[in-house]
């Protein structure tokens, strides 16, 4: 029998697999980093001028943004080898299943990193290759190691989370700054929800790697939900910014509204202990749903009314 603390990954003596593309592709989590692109890509064509959209600097946005969030990813990885074979949701990722070699990963998460800054900073602009490179540094060296020793780490990571849109608001030129602000308000209170519900979802996972989850110390699970309540009030307000601010029509504002009071119903369900368990799991597939919506909402409106 395997101790708590021995990797899940050597309960069985087979051989791993040999490591293929697939793998390699694993260690970037495409799904994640396909969030950092996403809205790296929506906050430059929420503050690129109308009259003119550069659709070659726009895919030079997103090539490089995924090269970054793909080497951060990979890199996280790396750092997080030890930590991911004590969890069940985790083992079995490239790294401690023995497909993929650390030292491969290392290669990798560091080669990707520095083709996406050379592609922002060549064929983009120099302040976007500046907040890519304050992301990758912010996840890798602040976020990743925080895990271990501060249950602070979800608000610390958030940040690193909320530079992509500044990096498209930064190649559009950074003009209008407020808007900048705006979205990287909408995207650090939006990992609160988010994280808070998947925390509490995996709690004894994160405990069993020894992780300072919030959701580790606090076994009722009434901070993690009151924390998360409050986080997606901040998100509501953080949504309905760019109205107020000028920068979008009233018919942006109503729809943000909506969909600032149906995720926010959830996080209010989350905090009866009696629903939390299916309350976190909804809370996060509506938090997944939440943020396209509202982005995807922005531009359109942008472009439709320009206001």
């Amino acid at each position: 029998m395997t101790s708590a603390r021995e990797p899940l990954s050597s309960a069985t003596t087979a051989t791993p697999p040999h490591a293929t593309w697939r793998h390699y592709l694993e260690l970037t989590k495409p799904r994640l980093s396909a969030m950092s692109v996403i809205t790296a890509m929506i906050g430059y064509l929420a503050a690129v001028p109308y009259s003119y959209v550069d659709w070659a600097r726009t895919a030079f946005v997103v090539l490089g943004t995924a090269l970054c969030a793909g080497g951060a990813a990979a890199l996280n990885m790396w750092m997080e080898r030890d930590t991911d074979a004590l969890m069940q949701r985790t083992a079995g990722r490239p790294i401690p299943a023995g497909i993929v070699q650390p030292g491969s990963a290392f290669v990798v998460g560091w080669a990707l990193s520095i083709a996406g800054l050379a592609v922002l900073f060549k064929l983009v602009n120099g302040m976007s290759a500046f907040l890519a490179l304050a992301t990758i540094v912010s996840y890798v060296s602040i976020y990743t190691p925080a895990k271990r020793w501060s249950r602070w780490n979800t608000e610390i990571g958030a940040i690193s989370g909320a530079f992509p849109p500044m990096i498209g608001w930064a190649a559009a030129g950074r003009s209008n700054p407020e808007l900048g602000w705006a979205l990287f308000a909408i995207l650090y209170t939006w990992q609160m929800p988010h994280f808070f519900a998947l925390a509490w979802t995996y709690r004894k996972d994160y405990a069993a790697a020894g992780l300072k989850m919030i959701s580790v110390t606090d076994p009722t699970g009434h901070k993690v939900a009151a924390r998360a309540f409050v986080w997606t009030v901040l998100l509501a307000v953080a949504g309905a910014a760019p109205t107020l601010l000028g920068y979008c029509s009233w018919y942006y504002f109503a729809f943000a509204a909506a969909l600032g009071l149906w995720i926010l119903k959830s996080a209010f369900n989350f905090l009866n202990p009696e629903k939390r368990e299916v309350e976190a799991r909804r809370l996060f597939r509506i938090s997944l749903a939440y943020l396209p919506l509202l982005l995807g909402l922005l531009v359109a409106d942008r472009f439709f009314f320009k206001l």
